[in-house]
């Protein structure tokens, strides 16, 4: 696997030329820019009706993927202030931000998450929102180690372990393994559709 340093991995997934796979809170991600979503699925073999997530650094680089009344934005960022960054994906409507090649059979709405882990803050500080899934191939169990993923993505970048080690300094940085909850909003409430690392009181 091409490992690379926060620069150089950044600015290739910034061009969209490159995957890239990184640690998060819950399981290591597979990402690409949003345009480029497409290069996700043919990696992973993954069918079109399965959507991606939007991942970013923080929740305002996410709002403009969304779209709701006020008072909707209001409960949604009641929401996102209380569990994110953490691992929660709110599936929201979407927005014509969205590129229809991120989820082509559910063009009107988009899952969106704030991981809570120091590499993954540190990538999407500088890419903005990545596309994002579980670094697997379809119908297999979530990959944990960069042996793992090395082995069945070869051609993914990922950080250095020089660079995650200067990233992440003494701070030991450990992922639960466990996916996301998953919560969508229904036009008056929340509905869980996966129950996941957190659990929420709605």
């Amino acid at each position: 696997m091409p490992q690379a340093s926060l620069d150089e991995l950044t600015t290739h997934v910034s061009a969209g030329s490159h995957l890239a796979s990184f640690p998060t809170d819950t399981v290591p991600a597979l990402a690409a820019q949003p345009a480029q979503a497409a290069l996700i699925y043919v990696a992973k073999q993954r069918s079109l009706d399965k959507p991606l997530i939007l991942m970013a650094a923080t929740m305002t680089d996410l709002w403009d993927y969304v779209k709701g009344t006020e008072t909707e934005r209001h409960s949604w960022e009641k929401v996102a202030n209380r569990y994110l960054p953490g691992a929660l994906t709110l599936v929201l409507p979407a927005s014509d931000r969205v590129p229809p090649v991120m989820n082509p059979h559910h063009l009107t709405t988009i899952g969106v998450r704030v991981p809570d882990h120091a590499i993954a803050q540190a990538i999407l500080a500088q890419t903005g929102a990545l596309a994002t899934t579980s670094a697997n191939l379809s119908g297999q169990p979530p990959l944990e180690t960069i042996s793992e993923i090395e082995a069945q993505f070869p051609t993914v970048l990922t950080l250095s372990p020089h660079e995650s080690q200067r990233i992440a300094g003494q701070v030991s940085l450990t992922a639960s393994g466990i996916p996301s909850t998953v919560i969508r909003w229904n036009g008056g409430g929340w509905e869980v559709l996966r129950q996941g690392a957190v659990r929420l009181e709605l």
